[in-house]
């Protein structure tokens, strides 16, 4: 009886992961979802029946990071561990592990071919892997910190790279060559970046609050997106009764501590 009803649960009642999920993402085709957690696993599931269909074991850390290859058929997977794995998603077998970096696998992105793979890291780089061999390509390493997040232009040509240094860089796929540096615009770690579907524009999102809108032909930057902040400039310093967490929060939405 108990079996039946864990059948039965959907995907938002069930309980996915001993610890925090990290990151969740869909095949292309939509049918499947992958989430990965603290817990140092991956669960692939069924969107139409909220069952899960495997769990994917073999990262010594946790996993904050997953990407399905453009065929549905191959996910990727980068951990606390340094490590980028391949998995066969019908079996859940694992098919490579890409070990080359130093630090934690922050963001991974396949090309739209699915014959590059790309990895960014806390170690300040940017590696590509050919899928096939799982031999890396190239080792792009220009930015100060540790990079967040990844993308490929529509067309596989650009590689974007978003790093705490408060920058987006954009590289040349073919040779590793850095085009542009995207600097202008931030002042605080980039957290977030993608291309339009035309490939015409790029979006950066950065814990500054803000979302920059660039043009990829000139790297300029159109506007920035950023809301009001209810409490901003507010002098919070010598309030009392307020938490630590009251103040985290007020801070969040503005606020700021002065020292006087």
């Amino acid at each position: 009886m108990q079996f039946c009803f864990v059948e039965q649960l959907t995907l938002a009642d069930m309980p996915a992961h001993f610890y925090d999920r990290l990151k969740v993402t869909f095949s292309n085709d939509g049918r499947l979802l992958a989430s990965s957690s603290e817990d140092r696993t991956i669960r692939l599931w069924d969107v139409s029946t909220g069952r899960c269909l495997n769990t994917l074991e073999g990262h010594t850390h946790w996993v904050g990071t997953v990407a399905f290859h453009p065929n549905g058929q191959i996910l990727a997977s980068g951990g606390a561990d340094g490590n980028v794995k391949l998995w066969d998603v019908q079996t859940g077998q694992c098919l490579q592990t890409l070990a080359d970096h130093e630090e934690i696998v922050w963001s991974i992105a396949f090309s739209p071919d699915g014959k590059t793979l790309a990895s960014g890291s806390k170690d300040l780089s940017v590696k590509l892997w050919d899928v096939a061999t799982g031999k890396c390509l190239q080792t792009l390493k220009e930015h100060t910190k540790q990079i967040y997040a990844i993308a490929f232009s529509p067309d596989g040509q650009t590689l974007a790279s978003a790093s705490g240094d408060a920058t987006v860089k954009l590289w040349h796929v073919s040779d590793g060559v850095c085009q542009d540096t995207l600097r202008r615009g931030h002042s605080a770690a980039i957290r977030a970046v993608a291309f339009s579907p035309n490939g015409t524009l790029l979006v950066s999102g950065s814990e500054d609050g803000s979302v920059q809108l660039w043009d990829v032909k000139t790297c300029s930057r159109l506007r920035q997106l950023k809301f009001d902040r209810i409490y901003a400039s507010m002098d919070i310093t010598g309030v009392t009764g307020l938490t630590e967490a009251q103040k985290s929060s007020l801070k969040a939405l503005g606020a700021v501590e002065l020292e006087k």
